[in-house]
Order: C-alpha cells, then structure tokens, then sequence
C-alpha cells in the first residue's frame, strides 16, 4: 500500500534551501544593512543613513578602482571572446600531436591562481627573467617597471588573466562547435567559400550564443579581478594604491579590527551594479540578435 507523503519533496528540498538561504539570500540581505551603518568587526555600530555612499562620491581610490576594471574588462573582452575561439577551431581538428597542444593550453587554467600570479610575479620583477633575457640581448639598458610602474603593472594583470583564461574558454568553444553542423561547412566548400569565409559565416553565427555567455563571465570576471593584482602588486595596490580593484578596496577597507565594514558593504553593493550592466547590455544584444 502507497502513501502520498505530501512532506517528501519538501525533505529533498529543504537543504539546498537552507543553504542557499544561509550562505546566499542573508549576506546579500546583510550587505546592505550594513551598508547604511558604520559598523567594525569589533564592537559593532549604529545607523549613519547614506553617508557611505556620500564618501564614495568623493573617494579618489574608487575612481581609480572603477577606471582599471572597466580598462580591465574592455581589454580582455575581445581577446579572450576572439582567441579562445580561435584555439577551439585549431585543436578541433585531429592532427598528429594535437592533443599535446589541447593539454598545454588547458595546463594554465588547473593550475592555481595564486601559484600562476607568483610565477609571472617572478619573471616580471626587475631582475626577473624577461628583463634579464631582454638585457642580455641588448634590447633594453635597465630593467622595465613591470610591477611598479601603474600602467605596466595593469597590463601585466591582465596578461596574466588573457593567458590564465584562455584553455577554459576554449573548452567552452570546442563544446559549442560539436554543434555546429559538418554538413553546413560542406555546402559551403562545395559552392567555393575560402576557410575564412565559412569561419566568419558558418563557424561564428553557429557559436554566436556561446560568445555572448563567454562575454558575460568575462565581464563579471574582469571587473571582479583580484588575485592577479593583488599577487603582482604585493598587496598594495600598485605605486599609490593606483592599481586597486574594488574587490581589493573591499578587503582593504574591511580588514583589521578598525576595519569599516559599513563602507565596505556600501563599495560591494557599488560593485553589484557595475557588474550588472554589461550583463543586462549583453543580454540585450542577445536577445535582439535572435529576434533578427
């Protein structure tokens, strides 16, 4: 005899409910408590209405975060949208001693982040192995400020997170490809279409759904970068504090026990936003593309 156990659906789903509640829904909720208050991790605080958000108006670092992550994501958009694909393409193919090439470029992505950004930390220091090569080859008279110059310093990071991100985006693109019709690439060869032509016309609107996902975890990544500058610039944020992300003025406003978690909160309902646009613009694009 069956009984209707109105509570069992319920019991699979309480846990993840829970969890999401505890871990998800209440920090977000908490986040912005805060956010109006000038609360410490120690001995707590009291209601200061948007006076956060009045000192973020006037906070050079936060415009200095905000410029580095929107250069940050315009950088890294179109290379790591455009080559991934590219590799995907080329390791596609089965040729002798191709899957050696599909693991070297995957290797980076296993690897961790901070191991990968103390490795490049290394070969960009002043007497690291790219100014030492490029002296001995008489390229350069003294070392390039790799990591202490503000602008070189950023295009360091964020050629460590082109290389980092390339094998897994590329992974993404091989999977998108196995959907993309054989058949189609062959009627375009029979009627005298050149490689690129049926890469532009046949491989790229056949992923095309797959470039806007790709550009939205892009977006999100690079305006939340941290490891990459945090490792390279020591912690400190580049010469003045120039190279700060806003998740790296988080941690820093937020640490010790005079740290002020009501900015803090505030700048990370700051950065809930900035991410959120590119989403919602992409999305757009996406949808208007499908609807054409």
């Amino acid at each position: 005899m069956r009984y209707n156990r109105w509570f069992t659906p319920w019991v699979l789903v309480v846990p993840a409910l829970a969890w999401l509640l505890v871990f998800n829904l209440w920090p977000s909720i908490n986040t912005v408590i805060l956010s109006f208050t000038n609360a410490r991790p120690i001995g707590g605080g009291h209601f200061v209405g948007l006076k956060n958000f009045e000192t973020l108006l006037h906070d050079e670092q936060l415009r200095w975060a905000l410029l580095n992550s929107v250069i940050y994501m315009v950088v890294c958009l179109p290379f790591l949208t455009v080559l991934p694909l590219l590799l995907a393409v080329l390791v596609e193919k089965k040729l002798p001693g191709i899957t050696f090439f599909r693991t070297a470029f995957y290797t980076p992505v296993v690897a961790s982040a901070v191991v990968v950004a103390l490795i490049w930390q290394w070969i960009l220091d002043d007497r690291g192995l790219v100014n030492g090569l490029a002296e001995k080859l008489g390229f350069i008279s003294g070392p390039l400020p790799f990591l202490s110059d503000q602008w070189l310093l950023l295009l360091s990071a964020i050629s460590l997170t082109i290389w980092k991100g390339l094998g897994y985006y590329m992974i993404i693109y091989l999977a998108a490809l196995g959907n993309v019709g054989r058949e189609l690439h062959e009627a375009a060869a029979v009627d005298g279409a050149s490689p690129l032509r049926r890469f532009i016309h046949v491989t790229i609107p056949g992923v095309r759904g797959t470039m806007i996902l790709i550009s939205i975890l892009i977006s999100v990544s690079a305006l939340r970068v941290f490891s990459e500058l945090f490792i390279l610039s020591g912690g400190k944020g580049g010469p003045g504090g120039r190279d700060n992300s806003v998740v790296m003025l988080i941690q820093q406003y937020s640490q010790g026990f005079e740290g002020n978690l009501g900015y803090a909160s505030a700048l990370s309902i700051v950065l809930f936003f900035v991410t959120v646009v590119p989403m919602l613009v992409l999305a757009r694009l996406n949808r208007r593309g499908a609807e054409a």
